[in-house]
């Protein structure tokens, strides 16, 4: 009978003991972690003071689950165990060299490990940088050198303007004018009257046709303008594809012996105004200026109502030289970029307030080297939806990485030299490589 009982009792108490372990670690049943609090430390840039926050978010991407936590705050911040990306944005105003803005500040601290031996509270510092509120398209990239062809020769039909949308907006590229300076940074004349505080002064002028939302683009997209919008490695193997671009300009010559090539995929530029009889193609040695404006008026009127008479005396001869051509008032101009050469530069086209500097491919005049090269906007970083943030200062000395390697021929593996040498490097701007 005894026997019996402790037969019957043995099966109770094994249900008893096994219900008082503690449950097996699972991914069902994971054990509770630790919580680090993260006390943050802001660092501004320099020459920044008066500093108001208007709002803040620092977004927490866990890279091992993916999954992403937002806080409107930085207080009480807390991270489990786990490889985290820190992207933090702010709408903020303050004073750069004592001038009233308002912006972003933004930061990012990347792959930040957390773990249970890791001290808490866990110091972070964020370095902060300024991003002004960009409210319309800016100018990234610049390709005016073009390629070569393996004899070495310069190769004409490879250029291309690229625009971002930097925004939190679709915006529409509709009316958008892509403009070519008529004034050279290495030719100073005492032009009269001088517009250059109030007006732009193109010799090319080409427009994105459209009714007003024909052609959106989204934030953090661009918008990509060539020369002729092919794929040329089919004749030279050193170039690149053209083909997907959004937009070419393309002129209609008026000399047989000199034609230009319309691309069957690519849809053309309105042109309102060019100064050749031929075609158009970009000052490769980069002495001039470019904006992107959006013109509020018809190419009927604007060529009507918007002509600029003017003089100017040759250095030296003493001769007068009469003028006429076209002026875009600076009101109707979204960026602006100064190029030119070190060697060369005697004074800038677009005032301080459009660009207060210039950029360069090549610092000698018709540099051997500056062909497969470019100039790009540095790249600063990452918003919270994982977009491109671009530098805009407007100051294209300190906007730009001068003579980089073109983002096409990297984003395609082409060819850097006329040796055929492919790109094995991607980057944001020529210089920060590109995440992996």
């Amino acid at each position: 009978m005894k026997r019996l009982l402790y037969i019957l009792l043995l099966p109770a108490l094994l249900v008893a003991v096994t219900s008082c372990r503690p449950d097996p670690v699972t991914p069902d049943n994971p054990k509770e972690q630790k919580s680090i609090t993260c006390l943050f430390e802001r660092t501004l840039p320099e020459d920044v003071t008066d500093l108001t926050i208007q709002e803040e978010l620092l977004t927490l991407h866990n890279i091992t689950t993916g999954q992403d936590v937002e806080h409107k705050t930085l207080e009480e911040v807390k991270l489990a165990p786990g490889l985290y990306n820190l992207n933090y944005t702010a709408n903020c105003r303050y004073k750069l060299k004592g001038v009233s803005m308002e912006g972003r500040l933004v930061a990012q601290i990347e792959n930040l490990e957390v773990t249970d031996q890791t001290t808490d509270p866990l110091k972070l510092r964020l370095e902060l940088r300024i991003v002004p509120t960009v409210q319309d398209f800016v100018i990234q990239e610049i390709f005016f050198t073009g390629t070569q062809t393996t004899a070495g020769r310069p190769y004409v039909g490879t250029s291309y303007v690229i625009l971002y949308n930097g925004t939190d907006k679709v915006l529409y590229a509709d009316g958008i004018a892509f403009c070519e300076s008529e004034f050279n940074p290495a030719i100073k004349q005492d032009y009269k009257p001088d517009l250059r505080q109030t007006d732009f002064v193109p010799h090319a002028v080409y427009v994105v046709p459209g009714s007003g939302k024909e052609h959106p683009v989204k934030p953090g997209e661009r918008l990509i303008l060539c020369d002729i919008g092919i794929d040329h490695k089919a004749t030279n193997p050193n170039a690149f594809d053209l083909s997907k671009a959004n937009f070419e300009w393309y002129d209609e010559s008026s000399v047989p012996t000199h034609q230009d090539f319309d691309s069957p995929t690519v849809p053309n530029l309105d042109k309102w105004y060019c100064y050749t009889r031929t075609f158009f193609i970009l000052n490769n040695r980069g002495l001039v200026s470019y904006v992107i404006a959006r013109m509020p008026v018809t190419k009927e009127a604007w060529l009507k109502d918007y002509v600029y008479d003017y003089s100017y005396v040759f250095v030296g001869t003493g001769n007068e030289a009469k003028r006429s051509s076209y002026r875009i008032p600076l009101d109707w101009v979204i960026d602006g970029v100064n190029c030119s050469v070190e060697a060369m530069h005697k004074w800038t086209i677009l005032p301080e307030r459009i660009d207060a500097g210039y950029t360069h491919c090549g610092k000698v005049d018709r540099d051997p080297n500056r062909f497969f090269h470019s100039v790009r906007r540095k790249y600063l970083g990452k918003d919270a939806e994982g977009r491109m943030i671009l530098q805009d200062t407007n100051n294209s000395t300190e906007d730009f990485n001068p003579m980089v390697t073109a983002s096409l021929i990297e984003e395609q593996g082409s060819a850097i030299d006329a040796k055929g040498t492919p790109c094995t490097t991607k980057t944001y701007d020529g210089v920060v490589p590109i995440d992996k």
